[in-house]
């Protein structure tokens, strides 16, 4: 096992991971921007560097910065968490060129399942269903005929990155050109790469993804699936775990299909195998994510397992202490982001101090976050600050203690979208669980 780790991340994610080690009795080193001095996770760590200004370019994302602090402080794995350079397989490469572990797949599987397009074609290889679409497209001219074969509507996604990035939904043949464009420079600005591919594009659809955890010896196991459809802008709101509204024998095609994703790769560690489900219960590849999930800790909830402290395991060399067999479902879980942003002012973010924070409690009743009272949320990262799970036996009572915890959720200084949480909670159709991607425009909750 790892006698220290470092993270390298920021706000809750580095407070779950800082505490997850302490559990497991490995020493901590945070690494933190000027603008994140006073953060929570900076003072949890065993031990704390500042690697540069505000702007992640020059602090959570600068790769030789980050692994010259853990040469310093004797980190023998880094762990990336979420976003950042979780799924960089260039910082992987010098992790390992390093001696450093990094606390996630190989590079070559980053890289790989980084690659939108070549998911896409490695999965519908490997007899995992694929969304109708075509390869990766040279310039507008070759779009304009593939998007003729596949036709409309029809989506333009990057093909490396993801969170919604380089991505534009097409109606309609004389809207292309302008679509095909501004992805392709959003993916050039946002990843480096301006190439794109094209998918239909499917409406009234569900998505689901599947959480796995592979170790070094073979095995592979679905640790759960959750509905994650309730979305704005390809961004999540909230999320289910397990998925409301599907039958115990489509779930296991779907982990079926989930585990094939993982064995065509030679998957290790902890990833989610995202699918789109659509009226009729077909289930399409959507992507693969090689890193650790915002919403992992639904399924922690409901499931019992430590999925964090596994992937440290894991990583570590061990083998997985669980089989396929030993995984259930203790009860329905919800979790709500809660985001600092005004949702009545077109979602704009907030800054500022919290001066007043209460935080709901109660019998499986988790809130996970990196603030306190008198904390100042700056204004440089993602307008998420934390999120509130509750897990019940049934998806009845579940929406009620979710109602509940949220009611008593206070949070002061800021603006934030608890409220709208609520509206969505107390929603008919939310309430059936058969509700789609397209909920929240649909009801009128987003524009």
């Amino acid at each position: 096992m790892f006698s220290k780790i470092l993270i390298a991340n920021r706000g809750e994610i580095a407070v779950r991971i800082i505490r997850a080690c302490k559990e497991m009795g490995i020493l901590t080193v945070a690494v933190f921007s000027e603008a994140d001095r006073e953060a929570l996770h900076v003072s949890l760590a065993d031990e704390s560097y500042c690697i540069g200004p505000a702007k992640v370019g020059d602090s959570y994302l600068n790769m030789n910065t980050i692994l010259t602090v853990a040469e310093c402080s004797g980190a023998e794995a880094i762990h990336p968490g979420y976003g950042l350079l979780s799924e960089n397989p260039e910082f992987a490469e010098l992790c390992e060129a390093c001696n450093v572990k990094f606390i996630g797949p190989s590079s070559d599987v980053i890289r790989r399942m980084g690659n939108k397009d070549e998911a896409r074609v490695t999965m519908k290889a490997n007899g995992v269903p694929v969304i109708p679409g075509c390869d990766f497209v040279e310039n507008l001219d070759v779009g304009i005929a593939e998007a003729e074969k596949i036709g409309y509507p029809l989506m333009i996604k990057a093909r490396a990155g993801g969170g919604g990035r380089g991505i534009r939904i097409v109606h309609k043949p004389e809207d292309f050109a302008v679509a095909y464009q501004t992805a392709s420079a959003e993916a050039k600005n946002t990843f480096g790469d301006s190439t794109v591919y094209l998918e239909k594009y499917l409406t009234n659809v569900k998505h689901i993804e599947v959480q796995i955890i592979a170790d070094n010896y073979g095995n592979i196991v679905c640790i759960g699936d959750r509905d994650c459809s309730v979305q704005r802008k390809n961004q999540k709101v909230l999320e289910e775990c397990p998925a409301p509204s599907i039958s115990d024998e489509l779930r296991g095609r779907i982990m079926a299909a989930a585990r094939k994703a993982a064995e065509a790769v030679n998957y290790t560690g902890v990833g989610t195998v995202e699918f789109l489900l659509d009226r009729e219960n077909n289930f399409y590849f959507l992507e693969m994510n090689t890193r650790l999930q915002v919403e992992h800790c639904v399924t922690e909830m409901a499931t019992g397992i430590d999925i964090v402290k596994w992937q440290i395991r894991c990583a570590a060399g061990n083998q997985l202490g669980f089989s396929q067999d030993d995984v259930s479902y203790v009860g329905q879980a919800i979790e709500c982001r809660i985001n600092a942003e005004n949702p009545l002012e077109n979602f704009r973010p907030s800054c500022g101090e919290i001066t007043l924070l209460h935080v709901p409690g109660g019998h499986n009743v988790r809130f996970d976050t990196a603030i306190y009272q008198n904390y100042y949320i700056p204004p440089f990262y993602d307008s998420m600050i934390g999120k509130l799970i509750v897990c019940a036996k049934t998806r009845e009572e579940a929406m009620r203690k979710m109602r509940c915890a949220l009611s008593e959720l206070v949070i002061e200084g800021i603006d934030h979208n608890s409220e709208l949480q609520i509206d969505i909670i107390s929603d008919d159709e939310f309430i059936s669980g058969n509700y789609t991607t397209g909920f929240l425009t649909e009801k009128g909750y987003v524009k």
